[in-house]
């Protein structure tokens, strides 16, 4: 039976899967929820969102995103507190940087209306499947992509907006030991580093593989000119910690403005930490880690919150960071998640209340 919600069509699924996931035992973003939110764009518009039963997609081998690659998409993430209450995290900054992701692309752009309406909607039908055990939560995959077809070399004049989620346990894998890449790059001045577009993870792929075989779990990667400057770590940013001074590297056409990395910056300062945004040289680092000012360093993103750095390598050289008692990773990744899973008082505004 369809029905109609906020301007949005529902299609109930006849029977659920929540009996069939082992909420004990959840993997990152393998297993998905009942429902689906899809919107297409077709003759200059956006037409009315649906949630439908998850599904597979239909698309003819014409359709541009097989052959030219215009898509784009969103991490978040919904929690819930003691009192099953459920919450999103800065979930309008998301959508402002799909927005900016789609207008790089020329992907039309998506009215905010049809995405927050289209996310609460979903996550009221679906919220059986957010798990409360600690650190677990709902992932939540908003994305865009061309569907319209046609071989020639332009933007598609179709395209369609997706939202799929997955209840994910824990995201930890320890910390992580990665190598300062100098011979392949993430992005370039004047490219899309800055947009979440699906071609920039799947070009970082060869190069993790290679670190992969030396031993490393991921690289760091640098500037795409002279590879001395410090960018990204994976798919996260970066933070350095010398002596007493939390560093990252400012976001520019190359590097993505993580929602994670903005929000450590403005608690780092309410902390009364010392932050400096600013070009970080790769020589910089290997000082401070041979004279012992190089006290920790870090990724960021949605998914981890923070992943600590155990080791970097540097041209055949591996080198080791302390251990830090009341070291700025794990004191930032508490005050984060204590607001996301409604633990601590907001006084930043962060926090968006779902559902009761």
């Amino acid at each position: 039976m369809n029905t109609s919600t906020k301007n949005i069509i529902v299609e109930k699924a006849k029977t659920s899967k929540i009996n069939e996931i082992d909420f004990d035992n959840l993997a990152f973003g393998s297993v998905f929820t009942d429902h689906m939110l899809v919107c297409d764009y077709k003759n200059g518009a956006w037409e009315t969102p649906k949630i439908v039963p998850y599904q597979p997609i239909t698309l003819e081998p014409s359709s541009k995103i097989f052959h030219y690659g215009q898509s784009i998409f969103e991490g978040m993430k919904a929690y819930k507190d003691e009192n099953d209450a459920i919450f999103l995290f800065r979930q309008l900054d998301n959508h402002k940087r799909l927005n900016i992701s789609a207008r790089r692309m020329a992907i039309p752009e998506l009215p905010e209306e049809y995405f927050m309406d289209g996310l609460t909607t979903l996550l009221q039908m679906d919220e059986a499947f957010i798990p409360k055990a600690s650190g677990s939560s709902l992932y939540i995959r908003p994305f865009i992509f061309a569907s319209g077809k046609g071989f020639h070399a332009s933007p598609a004049d179709e395209y369609k907006f997706i939202i799929a989620c997955a209840p994910s346990g824990s995201y930890f894998a320890g910390k992580v030991k990665v190598l300062i890449e100098e011979t392949y790059s993430r992005s370039a001045n004047g490219g899309v580093g800055y947009a979440k577009a699906g071609g920039n993870y799947a070009g970082q792929f060869y190069p993790t593989q290679l670190a992969v075989q030396k031993g490393y779990n991921q690289v760091i990667w640098t500037d795409d000119t002279s590879h001395e400057y410090i960018e990204e770590a994976g798919a996260m940013n970066i933070f350095i910690r010398i002596n007493d001074t939390l560093l990252t590297g400012p976001t520019s056409d190359r590097i993505l403005d993580g929602i994670t990395r903005k929000s450590i910056l403005e608690i780092a300062e309410d902390l009364g930490i010392k932050t400096e945004v600013r070009k970080i040289s790769v020589t910089e680092v290997v000082a401070a880690a041979k004279n012992g000012t190089l006290k920790e360093m870090f990724g960021a993103g949605t998914a981890a919150v923070v992943s600590p750095i155990s080791t970097f390598g540097y041209r055949g050289t591996d080198y080791d960071l302390p251990e830090v008692k009341d070291n700025y990773a794990s004191k930032l990744k508490n005050i984060i998640t204590d607001i996301q899973y409604n633990k601590s008082e907001d006084k930043y505004g962060w926090r968006f209340k779902v559902t009761d």
